[in-house]
């Protein structure tokens, strides 16, 4: 796809230089893309899933060309990276489980770094971590030491970007700290809350990744950045309490409890999952604070302190605009193969006097806070349930209260379909023994209003498949009986057509 960019003078057009970016979907990436875009730059996102893209604000300016590619083909990817000036290296594999996301990270750099040598882009910018050296240095914080020294023998000049925590509305490090200031009044903790950090607002992080580009001494450079304030974890958990309004939390400190615990217990209260939680938790005993100036002295520009970041990323939670979330970022596994075995099938349909972008709206409020219309309790045990085996179970919520995007979490839910108007699709990520999908379809109705469909499928995983699906049968009366109904009362409550309301609901199982 060619874009034409867009002429922000009344000068003739010139060819502004095209920068890619991989890792649009994520936290960074889809934060980053509007900022280059202000800057005056065209932008090509790289990603795996389009759709993940649709609907950013920014998706559709003129300087924007979103090309589908994986990270692993590396002709396909050379191509990709062709006619790009630089190149934005923000893909890390934490979620893969166990030791195989360090092992994933430098076969992904070694393949970005041969197509961007190949390709002839002049410039990769890759955000890592900022931690001491030494044979302390964490598993987590030396991978991506490992991915700077990957890129870096591209031949292409490198600038690497090393930061600690970054504070910002939806980023894992910042969930963590406020689940667990939220949720715990006394708090047993590693020892690793003595550990000083020096965490930067993410407003701060952009501002230097894009002026980076503009400024050529830093090529070939490693600029550590971090906020105004030097301090240790628990002074960290001390303001999030105060700018939430709280009551000081008593914090105890433990040598006994490793990364591991820490990491169970982070994943048990806050919404971030274990895989995520372990590679950070271990970096949080390393101490991450900025050694040099040169950063200040290429690019100065004063950053946000502690309190100030903390209090603008809540601020953007409470007016509910946060744009990009952690839970977005990883692979979608798009609609399940139903080919072959068992499908057991729960149809339901029920007319709604109201107009079909209302329903969908209605449909699309569901999760989070605002609860599933019915049968809340009932979501929460299964959220318990799920959370004790290892699984999501309702910590993750939501981005947004009213809007979804395809790819984003919604409690222990995957949105892999959403067409405004018309559907709503959802792939179970709780532990199941098989797999389960949620799709909710929206028609005009012939007698005026709107029919909905709600469509549950599940394909059984042997004997402890089919056992479950029989004994959760008897309870999807309350739980999407009552859903359906809760949707037609929220839709009626704004609806702008009138139309018979038909209270029966059709049934069918399989």
């Amino acid at each position: 796809m060619t874009s034409t960019p867009t002429s922000h003078q009344d000068t003739p057009r010139r060819q502004e230089p095209i920068i890619a970016v991989t890792g649009a979907t994520g936290y960074v990436g889809g934060r980053l893309v509007p900022r280059l875009l202000e800057a005056g730059y065209r932008v090509r996102c790289i990603v795996r899933e389009p759709r993940k893209l649709a609907a950013r604000p920014w998706r559709s300016h003129a300087s924007v060309e979103v090309v589908r590619g994986t990270l692993t083909d590396v002709a396909t990817l050379t191509e990709s990276l062709r006619g790009c000036r630089a190149a934005y290296y923000l893909v890390h594999s934490m979620e893969s489980g166990g030791h195989a996301y360090a092992d994933r990270d430098r076969a992904l750099a070694r393949a970005f770094a041969a197509a961007s040598s190949a390709a002839g882009v002049e410039r990769i910018v890759y955000l890592g971590g900022l931690g001491e050296l030494g044979p302390g240095l964490s598993e987590h914080l030396s991978s991506r030491r490992e991915v700077e020294q990957v890129l870096a023998a591209s031949g292409v000049p490198l600038t690497v970007f090393r930061a600690a925590m970054i504070i910002g509305s939806g980023s894992a490090s910042f969930e963590i700290l406020r689940y667990l200031v939220e949720r715990l009044p006394i708090m047993v903790t590693p020892a690793w809350v003595k550990t000083e950090s020096q965490p930067v607002s993410i407003t701060d992080v952009l501002f230097w990744m894009v002026q980076c580009l503009s400024v050529p001494e830093t090529a070939g450079k490693t600029l550590e950045i971090g906020g105004a304030d030097v301090l240790p974890y628990r002074e960290l958990m001390r303001i999030m309490a105060q700018e939430l309004g709280l009551r000081e939390r008593v914090i105890i400190p433990l040598p006994v409890l490793t990364p591991r615990l820490s990491s169970g217990w982070i994943g048990l209260v806050t919404p971030v999952s274990y895989r995520i939680a372990r590679p950070l938790a271990e970096g949080l005993r390393n101490r991450v604070v900025v050694t040099n100036d040169l950063t200040q002295r290429l690019m100065p520009h004063p950053a946000l302190g502690v309190r100030d970041s903390i209090r603008r990323a809540l601020e953007r939670v409470r007016h509910n605009e946060v744009d990009t979330r952690w839970s977005v970022a990883g692979v979608i596994p798009g609609d399940p193969d139903w080919a072959g075995g068992t499908l057991f099938t729960d149809q339901r349909s029920i007319l709604i006097a109201a107009s079909a972008d209302a329903v969908s709206r209605a449909v699309c409020r569901i999760g989070g806070g605002h609860g599933w219309y019915a049968g809340d309790i009932l979501w929460r045990i299964r959220g318990w349930m799920d959370t004790i085996v290892g699984g999501p179970g309702l910590r993750r919520g939501r981005r947004d209260s009213d809007e979804v995007e395809f790819g984003e979490a919604l409690d222990f839910w995957r949105v892999i379909g959403v067409e405004r108007g018309r559907s709503l699709a959802l792939l179970a990520e709780m532990k199941l023994p098989g797999i389960a999908t949620l799709n909710f379809d929206i028609a005009p109705a012939p007698a005026g209003g709107s029919a909905l469909t709600m469509t549950a499928r599940f394909r059984p995983k042997g004997i402890l498949g089919l056992l479950y699906w029989y004994s959760v049968l008897p309870l999807h009366n309350i739980v999407f009986g009552g859903m359906l109904s809760g949707i037609r009362r929220a839709a009626e409550s704004e609806r702008s057509t009138t139309s018979p309301t038909v209270n029966a609901v059709e049934r069918s199982e399989r």
